[in-house]
C-alpha cells in the first residue's frame, strides 16, 4: 500500500503538528517495549513457512496449521497469538488467514523482498543491536566487534565470512529492489552517456538503470567481494556489453575518468560528513565538465521526528556499518554538494512508504 505525506514549500516531507490524538498511549508503549519480541514473531512466521502456507491454504485451524508446520499445539498457539495480535494474521471462528497485505505481497512477489529483509535483520543486524547503547555512548559502531577482523567497517570484515557476505549482498539487492523504482523515476539521465556507480555492490542499481536507459553505459566500482558477484549478476541479466566492473577501494583508489554522471546509491549513509565530502570531491574530479552527481538513499526529516522508517533503521547504522553511519537529512547533502562546488542542486523525494529520494547536482 502506498501512502504519501504532505510536502512543505521547500519540498521537505512534513507532518501535521502533534495533537492530543497523536499522544503516546500505553498500548503504543507495549508495542515499543516488546518490539524485539514482535520481530521474533515475524521472523518465526517467515522461517516456519506460516505465511506461505496460509497463502496457499487460508482459513485453517490451529491443529491443521500445527500439522503443516511440524509444530505441537502449544508452540502453534503461541505463534498464532503473536502473529494475530500483530495483525500479520487474522482469526475468525478459530480459523486463521494472512493479513490482506501479506497475501498481496506474496502474490506479486514483493514478499520475497520482505523475506530477505527479515533474514538480514535476523542474521546480520539482530545480535549487534545489543550494542546500541554502547554505540551511542562511545559514538562509534561497537556492534562491529561481533564480526571477525580488524577493519573498522562491516564491508571489509565480511570477507572473513563468505557465507554472511553472500547473505549481505543478497539482502542489499532486495533492499535495492524495494527502493529502485524511486531511483528509476527520479534519476534523470537525459543526455548522459556513461555512469560510474560508486560502491555499486552486486550491480543491482546499474542493472535496473541500464534497463530503463538503453543508451547509457555503466561501470560498477566496489570491493573485490562485491564486484565478483556483480560480474555474475550482470552476465545473467545479459548486460555485460553495457555494464563493466572495476575493483577498487572507493576512498583509497582513483576513480576512472570520462564519466558524465557519478551515482552514489545507498552509499553516503555509511560514512561521516568528512568522508562524504571526500567521496563527493573524488566524484567532482572524475566528472566531465557539466556532468552530474546523483545521491540516492533514504533520508531523515529536518524536523527531527521522523520518518519512523529512518528513525528505526538508524539503530543498524549506529551500531554496525561504519563508525559514523547515519541517515542524514536532505539539507546536509545539499550543503556538502554546494561546498564541493556543485551547482543546480535539485531535491526529488520519492512518493512511497520508504523515505528514499534523489538529490542531483551539476559540475
Amino acid at each position: 500500500m502506498t501512502t504519501t505525506q504532505p510536502v512543505t514549500a521547500a519540498g521537505q516531507s512534513g507532518e501535521l503538528p502533534a495533537s492530543a490524538d497523536s499522544a503516546l498511549t500505553k498500548q503504543d508503549l507495549v508495542g515499543t517495549l516488546f518490539g524485539a519480541a514482535a520481530f521474533q514473531m515475524l521472523n518465526a512466521g517467515n522461517e516456519l513457512g506460516l505465511f506461505e502456507m496460509l497463502h496457499r491454504e487460508p482459513d485453517r485451524d490451529t491443529e491443521e496449521i500445527g500439522a503443516r508446520l511440524g509444530l505441537e499445539r502449544r508452540p502453534t498457539e503461541i505463534l498464532l497469538l503473536g502473529t494475530s495480535a500483530l495483525h500479520l494474521t487474522t482469526v475468525s471462528h478459530g480459523r486463521y488467514r494472512n493479513a490482506a497485505l501479506i497475501d498481496e505481497m506474496i502474490a506479486d512477489r514483493t514478499w520475497e523482498i520482505i523475506t530477505d529483509m527479515i533474514a538480514f535483520e535476523a542474521n546480520i543486524v539482530y545480535e549487534p543491536q545489543a550494542d546500541f547503547v554502547d554505540s551511542l555512548r562511545h559514538n562509534t559502531n561497537v556492534g562491529l566487534r561481533r564480526f571477525d577482523g580488524d577493519a573498522d567497517d562491516l564491508y571489509h570484515r565480511l570477507a572473513h565470512r563468505p557465507d554472511l557476505e553472500r547473505l549481505f549482498y543478497r539482502c542489499m539487492r532486495s533492499w535495492s529492489r524495494l527502493s529502485n523504482p524511486i531511483l528509476v523515476d527520479k534519476a534523470d539521465l537525459t543526455g548522459v552517456r556513461r555512469v560510474l556507480d560508486v560502491g555499486g555492490g552486486d550491480g543491482v542499481n546499474a542493472i535496473t538503470l541500464a534497463r530503463a536507459n538503453p543508451d547509457v553505459e555503466f561501470t560498477v566500482l566496489d570491493l573485490p567481494g562485491a564486484v565478483s558477484l556483480a560480474k555474475q549478476k550482470i552476465a545473467d541479466s545479459g548486460l555485460s556489453e553495457r555494464i563493466s566492473v572495476v575493483s577498487a577501494d572507493i576512498f583509497a583508489d582513483s576513480y576512472p575518468e570520462g564519466y558524465d554522471c557519478v551515482l552514489f546509491a545507498n552509499q553516503l549513509v555509511i560514512w561521516s560528513p568528512e568522508q562524504n565530502m571526500t567521496l563527493l570531491n573524488k566524484a567532482y574530479e572524475a566528472l566531465n565538465e557539466g556532468g552530474r552527481v546523483l545521491v540516492f538513499n533514504a533520508m531523515s526529516d529536518a524536523s527531527g521526528d521522523g520518518p519512523l522508517y529512518a528513525a528505526l533503521d538508524n539503530v543498524y547504522f549506529a551500531t554496525l556499518p561504519a563508525a559514523n553511519s547515519t541517515l542524514y537529512h536532505w539539507g546536509q547533502y545539499e550543503d556538502w554538494l554546494s561546498r564541493v562546488g556543485f551547482s543546480h542542486i535539485l531535491r526529488q523525494p520519492g512518493d512511497t512508504w520508504t523515505p528514499h529520494g534523489v538529490i542531483s547536482a551539476v559540475k
